[in-house]
């Protein structure tokens, strides 16, 4: 008897290059490019492809389908919770510090192209870029509160020199849902697009890039970075520690069952 050959699984990060830019599109469409263990560890090797080649100036993150990111996959993070198993979760929360250290320390220029919802790691994920472009289907929201979860990928040191501490605050405690032109009132991202413009302007904002004095690019991100390293890095460590407390907490799983149950949670501060 023949065997049959089962189709190989489609890459879950995938790589573009377009002269000295490469693009990096999550490619979890079906599932909002949710988050989990294995794309979070793909995602690391492409950036620091990206920063190993000499021939790259700027990078694109942007997702495929209809969404930016949708954060954590909920559905593995309910199978996780059920099962007591906090190192998985741990795990795609350490894969989120290497990649926002990667996006935030490399030399290269790094825009995010939001193409659609960017919500709580994802949103994270477009802050830790030098530069984010929206489309005006763009959504953000740092919804971990939704859900009784401690922020991660950075956002806690992000957000805050973004937009302020107070205003970052009030995002954080309530996961309140920006559009696109409020994100772009806040000073979240630079500019926002027409949908069906967005690639071309993003192609256009990342060649202006790659032809530029990289020299001095460079030299200027490790300028507004260099001094707040250790503290970048000291926020991812103590992300990793209060994500874990409130993922074994009762306040997370009731969070996760009132989203599936599509109802308000009745959260009880245990």
């Amino acid at each position: 008897m023949g065997t049959t050959t089962q189709p190989a699984a489609a890459p879950l990060v995938l790589e573009e290059r377009a002269g000295a830019v490469t693009i990096i599109r999550l490619n979890r469409p079906e599932k909002l490019n949710a988050l989990n263990l294995q794309l979070g560890q793909d995602l690391i090797h492409a950036l620091l492809r990206a920063q190993g080649d000499k021939a790259v100036r700027c990078v694109v993150l942007t997702g495929a389908g209809r969404a930016f990111c949708a954060g954590g996959d909920l559905e593995m993070l309910r199978d996780a919770r059920q099962r007591k198993a906090a190192g998985e979760v741990e795990a795609l929360v350490t894969a989120g510090k290497e990649i926002s250290i990667a996006i935030a320390t490399m030399p290269k220029i790094v825009i995010a192209s939001v193409n659609g919802p960017a919500a709580g790691g994802g949103m994270n994920l477009a802050l830790a870029a030098d530069i984010r472009i929206a489309s005006d289907q763009a959504r953000f929201a740092e919804s971990f509160a939704q859900i009784g979860l401690f922020p991660d990928f950075g956002g806690t040191f992000f957000l805050p020199r973004i937009v302020g501490p107070t205003r970052a605050a009030e995002l954080f405690y309530t996961g309140q849902m920006l559009s696109a032109d409020d994100a772009l009132r806040l000073g979240i991202v630079s500019r926002v697009v027409p949908a069906d413009q967005l690639e071309a302007e993003t192609k256009k904002l990342a060649e202006s890039i790659a032809t530029g004095a990289g020299l001095a690019q460079r030299d200027v991100k490790h300028r507004m970075i260099s001094e707040h390293r250790k503290d970048l890095e000291e926020a991812l460590d103590e992300e990793i520690r209060l994500q874990r407390h409130c993922f074994e907490s009762h306040d997370f799983l009731e969070g996760l069952n009132a989203f599936f149950e599509k109802r308000k949670p009745n959260f009880e501060g245990r």
